[in-house]
């Protein structure tokens, strides 16, 4: 049934092929990855005719599995200049599975200054012109697509920051009310897709179906009790549920790790203004949707909708990262500010994590004034309209400090940090450092241990077993990209074993496979053997698992500490 669909850009053809025996048993990051490293050069230029982009629902797509429809994106990334996954949720992942197509492969070189749009259904796909979408962000793009092919469609589309190949371009999915609010962020890959002039997918899913089941009642019955355990659980029933996944501003704030103003303190004296719980409080008193699910099938429901006053839609709940990113990050305490952000980074399509980095970076440069929400609102304008400084800003926080002669600039392998300070939570920045992907937090979530207790308890402070939480959480966590499965359900899998083997009976019970803990935790590590492969050919060493030396050399407040934990340590984290 499931098959790789193979577009070629440079003579717009469209084909469905086989899926090879290198590529089986894998989906999602697993399959994204093995792609990108087997037929990628590593030393390719990222926007150039040799990369390419995958997209690929994971093992449990297209199945009644809760939280099963993310998809992965994976290229090699215009950021970091190694591997990349990206990944998200909306309608795609589950319209693409319920369609048979394991992977979209998008390689070669689209003829200059054009367009397309690649249109998939039941058994076809098409490469269609795009040439009337130039230059559109991503709300005018769909809206613009709906009335051409409807409001049945599932929606992958790029704003203007990934036509102009700029590094921190997003890749946006509709969401269930086909707004483009659930973006691949982080690494750059829509300027990927961007260069292969491919401005929007549309996925039809008319004639999809469930995917074939080799023991369908095994399947069921793991398949309730996995959402039981999801029910059960206070973090994916209560705290997301109720406050988003900006509920950690006010846990991080309290814990001393919620980096504020570029990296300089861990405490923010306005985190209150800007937490889950005020944000569920303006939600409801605004009429607004304060639980919301991204994609069909989520029983977690934390993506609330965020309205003005008037109670006009503004944009999706801003996720804790953006949240921290535009907030603490740039001194900004002003939730009404923070959506307008989000929203025109949506629109842009630019990775919110890696722009407000930017833009605090901006800031200490001197270019506006920490705390300046309509400042920050001024300079992201200059990336929509696509302006030498807006060009300088959509390029990430690494080149925006050097441009301004920025001394700290928070980066590992040239990708911003994420919403908690490696000073005082130490397994998170283990995973900073040594992840293939660049400081990401979702790549190895230490901070479930470190900080929430969530599958035991590692002091944070202490260096002693950190490398060892974030190994655990890398692989665990390749897992979950893998299977196409919500991040957050690892809350759940973490203290519920039931879960967790609940997961592994529903891909044996899909398959016919019989695999074991001791195979599921060696396909997290051949995932993350084959990302680690492709970034040595590609020119990486260990000088590149590093945290910048400031983490090292300056005491973050209110604790003083600093990053300690040992390089040959770092080195031996995904050693196995």
């Amino acid at each position: 049934m499931f098959k790789i669909l193979r577009v070629n850009m440079s003579d717009q053809t469209a084909r469905f092929e086989d899926i090879p025996s290198d590529y089986e048993g894998l989906g999602g990051r697993g399959l994204t990855s093995a792609i990108v490293a087997q037929e990628v050069d590593p030393t390719c230029n990222p926007v150039g005719p040799l990369n390419k982009i995958v997209f690929a629902p994971g093992l449990l797509g297209g199945t009644n599995c809760a939280n099963s429809g993310r998809i992965s994106v994976g290229g090699k990334s215009p950021l970091t200049g190694g591997i990349k996954e990206s990944n998200s949720g909306g309608q795609a992942g589950q319209y693409l599975a319920k369609l048979g197509v394991q992977a979209i492969v998008v390689e070669g070189d689209p003829p200059a200054g054009k367009l397309f749009r690649l249109v998939v259904g039941k058994d076809k796909a098409e490469l269609q012109a795009a040439d009337d979408l130039k230059g559109l962000g991503n709300y005018d793009t769909i809206a613009k697509l709906v009335q051409v092919h409807g409001d049945k469609m599932g929606y992958v589309s790029i704003g203007q920051a990934g036509e102009w190949l700029l590094p921190s371009a997003s890749v946006a999915f509709t969401d269930r009310e086909l707004r483009p609010t659930r973006h691949a962020g982080r690494g750059g890959l829509g300027a990927v897709m961007g260069s292969k002039g491919l401005k929007a997918i549309v996925i039809d899913p008319e004639g999809g179906q469930l995917a074939p089941l080799a023991d369908r009642e095994a399947f069921k019955e793991a398949s309730k009790r996995f959402a039981k355990a999801l029910g059960e659980h206070p973090v994916t029933s209560e705290g997301l549920a109720n406050y988003g996944t900006d509920v950690l501003i006010n846990i991080l704030n309290e814990a001393g790790g919620l980096p504020t103003r570029n990296f300089s303190s861990g405490r923010f004296e306005g985190a209150e203004k800007v937490s889950g719980e005020t944000l569920n409080e303006i939600t409801v008193k605004r009429k607004g949707n304060p639980t919301h699910g991204c994609m069909s099938g989520c029983v977690i429901r934390c993506s609330g909708i965020y309205v003005d006053p008037a109670g006009k839609y503004v944009s999706k709940w801003p996720e804790y990262e953006t949240v921290w990113a535009w907030g603490p990050n740039c001194g900004v305490d002003d939730l009404d500010a923070i959506a307008r952000l989000d929203r025109m980074c949506d629109d842009f399509g630019l990775d919110t994590i890696e722009t407000g980095c930017a833009m605090a970076v901006a800031m200490e440069a001197g270019l506006k004034k920490f705390g300046d929400a309509a400042g920050a609102e001024e300079l992201l304008a200059e990336v929509g309209q696509g302006s030498a400084l807006g060009r300088v800003l959509g390029s990430g926080t690494e080149i925006t400090g050097r441009v301004f002669g920025v001394k700290r600039i928070p980066v590992v392998k040239s990708q911003s940090l994420p919403a908690y300070d490696p000073r005082v939570v130490k397994g998170i920045g283990v995973t900073y450092a040594t992840t293939p992907m660049g400081a990401d937090h979702t790549a190895g979530y230490a901070v479930a241990t470190n900080v929430l207790n969530v599958g035991g308890s590692v002091d944070p402070h202490q260096v002693e077993g950190q490398v060892e939480l974030s190994r655990a959480f890398q692989v665990a966590t390749a897992v979950i990209d893998t299977a196409g499965l919500c991040l957050f359900v690892a809350f759940a899998t973490l203290d519920i074993p039931d879960a967790n083997q609940a997961v592994t009976d529903m891909v044996n019970a899909k398959y016919g496979w019989s695999l074991g803990a001791d195979d599921v935790a060696a396909l997290g590590q051949k995932v993350l053997g084959i990302e680690r492969d492709f970034n040595v050919r590609a020119g990486f060493n260990a000088a590149d698992d590093r945290l910048p030396d400031f983490f090292r050399r300056e005491k973050l407040p209110p604790h003083d500490l600093v990053f300690d934990v040992p390089d040959a340590d770092l080195d031996r984290t995904l050693k196995f």
